[in-house]
């Protein structure tokens, strides 16, 4: 017998084809129409389906803005900095003055530079010029003892850009400085976690130093006065604090003022309570002592700087609101994610802690509301992890998306302010490590900086969506903020949108522009981990391109990626990037 028999395209004729061969073809047809009838029924288990392709047509998510008003607007220095008073125990405070750090600090003006931490409380100053210096020997020590006046000599030869400061420290003072620091760091760790600290003493030159750093750098320092030195009634004693007033004033340097740091704690710290009530009076008493001094008359004063609102803090903030809430410019407090001791890096990427803040806002803008509505609120000393960070993770790329979550949260639930703490050497939260090299934090901010104005925009979503929250959250992993673009950045003109994007899932996501976004020309900034570490990286990398600082110690171009318009924005797996929307014409984002 012959195979070919068993198909009608074969046969001339049925008339031609033997009685087997019919049969064969009734056989045949008879099951192609079994399995037609089962596929049509729903049998699919021979025709398996690829549910892959499926779901990556799902992840399609369309996006619009609303460009005709903002629903916030913060402050231009909306993004700021943090220095702690630990840098005067270490003696990272005289090198303040290096070119780099101040060009790396520049590159985030405009923006406050608080000086404060816990060792605030422990803060002395007094108002000698030279004191005297023990001189030994040639030695490691010898040169540590005796650097400040190299240090002077070189500032005074690089003294050229509006009467700043600058230095060029020679490598081996750097060297020796790091190694004392290393000493000094464990100190300071032994101190956090007795929580017994020793009095600090600020000098009329440190403080000289600490302004010029601030000045040069672009930024407007805060500086946080030491609140535990009390009299026996328990009420503020500010003899030390009008010492400081008189000597800044007569400097004219331009400062806004603090008291205290975290007065929650002040039982566990010091062994003496101070309520909310009494310290609403001494900040009266400071607005009295800054009254008198011309120059500070009219200083901007900003406090109380608690800690995490839990019952007993928010039970002091009351108590604060009710005396001196209009005495303050702005209310501050402070906000820790993660216990620096048990992080994994795997916890930066959970989402239940990135809105662990959201609720924090609230319970802090209810009680300022009661009393004061409309006053500004900061959120001032901002860490992701706690008891100084912990190394290769809080100043890692994973440690970033808590970061650039924050700064998109707040915007949008009208926090005025964010202090990042520390711009430079406390523990493992810096933006700036001990051999003045950026972190990836610095970048982001960098970023942000140059890219995000202060004018927040509504997001709108269609697509995977758990439940509508106002213009940030898709499937709580895909997150979406929306500002108009820097007006001060002349590489876009003003109308310009800017979309900040972290993609928390394992999966890429494809985003479609529509509405008034829809056909725009987008530039493309997207940060990624450089090197094998990984998420653990403290190099990033710009669209493919490794960041570092210029030879010649300049910070880098900042290179976009330009994206065809209409061109789908796909957003690879856990990462951060900023997606610039050219020419939009956005009503909200033409005027300042």
């Amino acid at each position: 017998m012959r195979v070919i028999c068993a198909f009608p395209e074969a046969m001339s004729s049925s008339s031609s084809c033997p009685p087997s061969c019919l049969a064969l073809v009734a056989l045949f047809l008879a099951l192609l129409i079994h399995l037609s009838l089962s596929f049509q029924a729903g049998d699919r288990r021979l025709l398996p389906v690829d549910r892959t392709t499926g779901l990556k047509e799902k992840t399609l998510i369309l996006l619009d803005v609303s460009t005709k008003n903002p629903v916030r607007t913060v402050n231009e220095n909306f993004l700021s900095l943090q220095l702690d008073p630990s840098i005067i125990h270490d003696g990272w405070l005289d090198f303040l003055s290096s070119k780099r750090l101040v060009t790396l600090a520049r590159g985030l003006s405009p923006a406050f530079l608080r000086f404060g931490g816990k060792r605030t409380d422990f803060l002395q100053f007094q108002n000698l010029r030279n004191p005297a210096k023990s001189r030994g020997g040639p030695g490691p020590d010898y040169y540590l003892k005796n650097y400040e006046d190299d240090i002077v000599r070189s500032d005074v030869a690089l003294d050229k850009q509006k009467g700043c400061k600058i230095a060029q420290h020679p490598d081996i003072m750097l060297e020796l400085q790091r190694e004392k620091a290393a000493q000094m760091h464990l100190v300071l760790l032994k101190e956090q976690f007795s929580n017994t600290y020793s009095n600090l003493i600020l000098t009329a030159r440190s403080l000289d130093k600490l302004y010029n750093f601030a000045d040069c750098s672009g930024l407007h320092l805060i500086f946080a006065l030491n609140a535990l030195r009390r009299n026996p009634n328990n009420s503020w004693n500010s003899s030390s604090a009008l010492s400081l007033l008189k000597y800044s004033a007569s400097k004219k340097y331009n400062i806004s003022w603090e008291l205290g740091n975290e007065p929650n704690n002040y039982r566990s710290m010091h062994g003496r309570a101070v309520n909310g009530s009494q310290l609403g009076k001494d900040y009266i008493q400071l607005k009295r002592l800054l009254q008198p001094i011309r120059i500070y008359s009219r200083a901007s004063l900003y406090g109380p700087n608690i800690g995490r609102p839990r019952k007993n803090v928010i039970a002091l903030l009351d108590g604060f609101m009710k005396v001196a809430g209009s005495t303050v410019d702005a209310v501050t407090w402070q906000h820790c994610y993660i216990d620096g001791r048990v992080v994994k890096v795997m916890d930066f990427l959970k989402t239940r802690l990135l809105d662990t803040l959201s609720d924090q806002i609230r319970k802090i803008q209810k009680v300022v509301n009661t009393y004061t509505p409309g006053k500004k609120i900061w959120l001032e000393g901002v860490v992701t992890t706690s008891a100084g960070g912990t190394n290769n993770l809080s100043d890692s790329y994973a440690a970033g998306f808590l970061w650039l979550n924050t700064l998109g949260m707040l915007a949008n639930q009208g926090i005025d302010v964010v202090i990042r703490h520390s711009f430079f050497d406390h523990g493992y939260n810096h933006l700036v490590d001990q051999n003045f090299n950026p972190l990836p934090d610095y970048w982001l901010s960098l970023l942000y900086k140059r890219l995000i104005g202060p004018k927040v925009l509504a997001v709108h979503v269609a697509g995977l969506q758990r439940k509508p929250r106002p213009g940030r959250v898709i499937r709580d992993k895909l997150r979406i903020y929306a500002h108009c673009t820097n007006h001060h950045n002349h590489n876009y003109v003003r109308g310009s949108i800017t979309l900040f994007i972290i993609n928390l899932h394992r999966s890429r996501k494809k985003i479609k522009l529509a509405g008034t976004l829809r056909d725009k020309l987008v530039h493309q900034y997207l940060l990624q981990p450089y090197g094998q570490e990984g998420l653990k990286s403290k190099s990033v990398q710009l669209n493919g391109q490794p960041l570092v600082m210029v030879d010649d110690g300049t910070l880098p171009e900042l290179k976009p990626r330009p994206l065809r318009a209409g061109r789908t924005l796909v957003i690879p797996p856990v990462t951060m990037g900023f997606y610039v929307v050219k020419n939009v014409n956005a009503l909200a984002c033409r005027y300042r």
